[in-house]
């Protein structure tokens, strides 16, 4: 009996080693070594797909080219909307024979019912301008208003359902996005080139000492006759106004530059509402932060803008901007330099309260600001110059709000008379407040601007009055 127990409990041990060995052994045989051959497989195929990849011409199609694979829409969208600008000047004599060929260039509709954008050096000094639209219809351009420290122009053309580009917020364009000019260079109607952002807020001392310039670099070719012409993202959308090129010959070199879109909309919004630009003005001197100013500020980095001096009486004066004050933002919008500062300023107007950002003694203080005009009021101004003033030599612009309260609560003042001009040769001063064009009171700049339009080829007389003499002072002219 013993003797049975001891063999049946060897037997059953035996049995179970047996049973253990061969489960192990089914495992390494059926499961690790197919789980091998699968990763194995794996392997291979992924090797075999990274050759046609690396070596194989089968997938360029796939992989040879960044998004966006084309320009085709945005293209399209916007060869619609830009023109061919030619402009005609008269040769002294008022001749209406005498015309001659003064410029050409490319501008930008703007809104279905013919506002066209375009740079002011275009259209400079132009007695008729002659717009060709993409589908080869040809209209006479009135100048609405024009800004000479922007380089912009507004121009009007009297039709409707014209094709008209968005703007984009210039502000979100990013460094290496690409863009796309579209324009006439050397009178080549509606040429599209293709490039990235090379740089913003550029500055190459292009315009007058009261320029704002905070150009966008770009690489896009762009030639004499693109001026005026748009820059736009793949969307097809108005990201700026191309406008210049930096070259020694006077051709593309690979640098080209153009006003950025938000500046843009503000001008053509002031100059199709004011008829001039409502420029608004913080009451500060300021230059660049260089290396070593930033060292001797302890400034976290070269960045933000200077105050040199603090204008008496300004904006910046009232909110308690003192100099050796640093701007380092406006608007939530970080401020890097003179041309960036700038930039973000003339997207307001007078009047608008703004929030800036200032490190003094090494601490950061947020200060409102309200901005102010050139006479140093929060009213909004402007000046006309355009259109029949400029055929007679005159510039106005109304009364702010001071001048109609002491002496001129129904007057347009004379800012400044061309030498050599029709007005000039009436003997009138500049200061002159107009009262009324042939007998009938004038509300507003604008008002006499387009009433002295209806009276082309007629003889006038305006009356008004010098603040600082008694009595009124009657003027008589024809208008050409």
């Amino acid at each position: 009996m013993n003797f049975n127990k001891k063999y049946l409990f060897f037997w059953i041990l035996a049995c179970n080693v047996f049973i253990t060995v061969l489960l192990i052994s089914i495992y390494h045989w059926f499961v690790l070594d197919a789980g091998r051959v699968d990763e194995d497989i794996r392997k291979r195929a992924v090797q075999v797909a990274e050759n046609d990849i690396l070596f194989s011409d089968r997938f360029n199609k796939w992989v040879g080219t960044a998004v966006p694979s084309d320009f085709i829409t945005a293209s399209e969208i916007s060869r619609k909307a830009v023109v061919f600008i030619k402009t005609n000047a008269r040769t002294p004599g008022n001749d209406s024979n005498s015309l001659f060929s003064l410029n050409s260039g490319s501008g930008v509709i703007v809104s279905s019912d013919g506002y066209i954008v375009t740079n002011y050096h275009v259209i400079k000094d132009a007695s008729e301008i002659e717009i060709t639209l993409n589908d080869n219809r040809v209209f006479t351009a009135r100048i609405v208003g024009s800004d000479v420290n922007t380089d912009l122009a507004l121009l009007k053309i009297n039709t409707d359902d014209l094709d008209f580009l968005i703007f984009a917020n210039s502000d979100t364009l990013q460094i290496g996005e690409w863009v796309m000019a579209v324009g006439n260079p050397f009178r080549l109607q509606s040429t599209v080139t293709a490039g990235i952002v090379s740089a913003k807020a550029r500055s190459i001392n292009l315009l007058e000492s009261q320029g704002i310039e905070s150009f966008i670099q770009t690489d896009a070719a762009v030639n004499p006759g693109n001026s005026g012409g748009a820059l736009i993202n793949t969307r097809g959308e108005l990201v700026g106004i191309c406008t210049a090129i930096e070259s020694n010959s006077g051709r593309y070199e690979g640098f080209s530059f153009a006003i950025p879109s938000n500046l843009v909309r503000k001008v053509v919004a002031d100059l199709r509402t004011f008829g001039a630009v409502q420029r608004g003005w913080v009451g500060v001197d300021i230059q660049n932060i260089n290396a070593g100013l930033a060292g001797k500020l302890k400034l976290p980095e070269v960045s933000g803008v200077y105050i040199v001096a603090v204008n008496k009486n300004s904006g910046a004066e009232e909110a308690g901007i003192i100099s050796g004050d640093v701007i380092t933002y406006v608007q939530l919008a970080k401020i890097s330099s003179s041309a960036e500062f700038m930039e973000q300023i003339a997207n307001y107007r007078p009047g608008d309260k703004l929030k800036f950002t200032i490190i003094r003694n090494g601490i950061p203080i947020n200060v409102d600001i309200v901005l102010r005009n050139q006479l140093n009021t929060t009213d909004l101004i402007g000046t006309l110059s355009e259109g029949v003033l400029k055929d007679i030599g005159m510039e106005i612009r109304d009364a702010d709000k001071y001048e109609k309260a002491v002496f001129a609560p129904k007057g347009i003042i004379v800012v400044s008379i061309q030498n050599g001009s029709i007005v000039a040769g009436t003997r009138m001063d500049p200061g002159y407040i107009i009262t009324k064009v042939n007998n009938k009171e004038v509300s507003s700049a604008l008002a006499l601007m387009s009433m002295l339009e209806t009276l082309k080829g007629q003889r006038i007389t305006i009356e008004g009055y010098y603040p600082k003499l008694p009595g009124e002072y009657p003027y008589s002219f024809e208008i050409p």
